[in-house]
């Protein structure tokens, strides 16, 4: 690799975290200094360029409350808040990274680009866009963002709390096996079921009002119970600890080269849908669900690469989640659109040799089936490299092998949890818990990309494919985080106006009595009583007469695509697609 990327006011932890990736791609090419040029990167707070958005937005906590993160973060504790890590940054840092190997493997392809710039605020976007897909459908309602109770601030969470203390996260997709947990806890079924649609909506809502009975019956049973009614019904359960160090820090993703010896460097030719685009002419067979996989696909499609995606008899069951954009899932269609169907029942011999002639004609198969489920269809790495060498063969898990051949349910929840987030996400007065954004789904899917995207270089140089593994666990471990828990004041949460929510800029934040003179607090903890009596645009106002800024806080995401700030950056809904989704995060030139 050559020298890293070029200073300036680039976001800092963006330009770590794209730096870091991009030298694990370099380690794994076959010669030094023929990696991806991080100097061809543009890097910024806000995009596209020339866009409003790039006058307004210089810094992390502005990025987060105008693109939505706040509010969908805030939704399960009552109200917007921030996420006490740089989230948006390390998002945007992926991002940077699959640009510029994106760019180094159509450089390689004879494709003459030069640079690629992406930005924060086109990260955050993206990390919101199944939410925004959601609240802009135009073909129905989906589930709405329950009323929590008065004086219930994390009564939105899915964290249980036990008598002696423990806070825990339970995950299961079975319904039978969420009724006989509750069962082994003296729960009546119909009050367990009455838990069950919250629970399973939390990945689409962002927040989780369990029936009170149940957090009730947990608060009168030990972590032992719940153990071992967890064992008992097949139910995962991980304690939520209050160290917010990854308990585990793998490489983002594990490249291992193809059999055989170096070859044929040639493309697989596919359609060249857009060949003004990096990965124009590569063909990638899916096989995914819920979101890390179909993320995956989607970054890889807009990047150029044709994108088939393998579902079962029916479709997948996901497509008709509402709300419906039409006749499908606005939530599918944020991830899945323009991919071209292929229905195979992968448990027939029939189904697999048709997923294999599929594979055959393709440069990646990717997949985010669960451990051993690859080599039970015959369809692993092992199974598939010998006869094409050059197929490069991804992988996506929820922990890869930090628990061994016995892993707890690989979902977005409990990564956050053995990852460290849910207690770095959180500031030390809150007990910590993970957010119910999908924060490690959206990385996860972003690194598989990489991953993917690090292995057709390899390939450009060998000839050879390989099999990529990558885990939400490895993706979480990337959000930088501090040794301990950040401690805030009231300035460093978003305040009530009369109309709405401002969050105060960096300098105000570092200033406290400048901000105190502003509104006439008597202190700190008195300026949210006076935050509510102006307007947003009036506090604004003042607050920029004495040199300070301060960002409104989207507390609605469609009003996204109505702002002209956000119109470069997000696409309004259209008869060609009946839900608002962010545009492609990068421009190439």
């Amino acid at each position: 690799m050559t020298a890293g990327l070029r200073a300036g006011t680039r976001p800092a932890v963006a330009t770590a975290v794209a730096d870091r990736l991009l030298r694990h791609t370099a380690r794994a090419l076959p010669e030094r200094g023929a990696g991806p040029d991080p100097g061809r990167l543009h890097l910024d707070w806000a995009g596209p360029v020339g866009s409003p958005l790039s006058l307004s937005l210089s810094d992390e906590r502005a990025v987060q409350a105008a693109c939505g993160l706040m509010h969908v973060h805030g939704r399960a504790t009552g109200g917007p808040a921030p996420l006490a890590v740089d989230y948006a940054s390390a998002v945007t840092g992926v991002l940077a990274a699959l640009g510029v190997t994106a760019l180094h493997v159509g450089r390689a392809g004879g494709l003459d680009l030069r640079e690629v710039r992406t930005s924060v605020s086109q990260g955050a976007l993206l990390a919101v866009g199944q939410y925004l897909a959601a609240a802009t459908a135009q073909g129905g309602h989906g589930p709405s963002e329950p009323e929590l109770p008065a004086g219930e601030a994390d009564s939105g969470l899915a964290t249980l709390v036990t008598s002696d203390g423990a806070r825990v996260e339970i995950e299961t997709l079975d319904p039978g096996a969420w009724r006989e947990f509750w069962a082994g806890l003296g729960v009546p079924p119909a009050v367990a079921g009455r838990g069950w649609l919250p629970f399973q909506q939390r990945f689409a809502t962002a927040v989780c009002p369990l029936p009170g009975a149940l957090r009730r019956t947990v608060r009168r049973r030990t972590l032992a119970d719940l153990r071992a009614a967890a064992h008992h019904a097949g139910v995962s359960l991980l304690t939520v600890r209050s160290d917010p160090a990854p308990a585990a820090c793998p490489e983002p993703w594990q490249l291992i080269p193809g059999p055989g010896t170096d070859g044929d460097t040639r493309v697989v030719s596919g359609s060249r849908r857009d060949a003004a685009l990096p990965l124009a002419g590569l063909r990638v067979v899916e096989s995914t669900r819920r979101v890390q996989g179909p993320l995956a696909g989607h970054v890889l499609r807009m990047l150029g690469a044709d994108v088939v995606r393998i579902e079962p008899p029916g479709g997948d069951p996901m497509r008709g989640l509402a709300p419906l954009a039409g006749d499908c899932s606005a939530r599918f269609l944020a991830l899945n659109a323009g991919k071209p169907v292929v229905e195979a029942d992968l448990t027939t011999a029939r189904g697999r040799a048709a997923v294999r002639a599929l594979i055959a004609g393709a440069d990646v198969f990717l997949h985010n089936w669960a451990p051993g489920r690859a080599t039970r269809f015959g369809l692993s790495a092992a199974d598939l490299l010998p006869a094409h060498p050059r197929l490069v063969h991804a992988g996506a898990s929820g922990f890869g092998d930090a628990f061994g051949d016995r892993p707890p349910a690989g979902t977005d929840y409990l990564a956050q949890v053995h990852s460290g987030l849910a207690a770095a996400v959180r500031p030390a007065d809150e007990p910590p818990a993970p957010s119910l954004m999908t924060l490690t789904d959206v990385l996860g899917g972003l690194v598989c990309a990489q991953g993917v995207l690090t292995a057709l270089a390899a390939r450009r140089a060998t000839g050879r494919g390989g099999r990529v593994h990558s885990s939400l666990l490895s993706a979480g471990a990337l959000v930088p985080r501090p040794a301990h828990r950040a401690h805030w004041t009231p300035l460093d949460r978003p305040l009530r106006t009369a109309d709405g929510h401002l969050y105060l800029g960096p300098r105000a934040r570092r200033h406290p009595e400048a901000v105190c003179r502003v509104l006439d607090a008597a202190s700190v903890e008195d300026a949210p009583a006076r935050t509510a009596r102006r307007t947003t645009d009036d506090w604004r106002a003042r607050l920029a007469e004495a040199g300070l800024t301060a960002t409104p806080v989207l507390t609605d995401l469609a009003d996204l695509p109505r702002d002209a700030a956000f119109r470069a950056a997000v696409a309004p809904p259209d008869p060609a697609a009946a839900y608002a989704r962010p545009r492609t995060p990068w421009e190439f030139a």
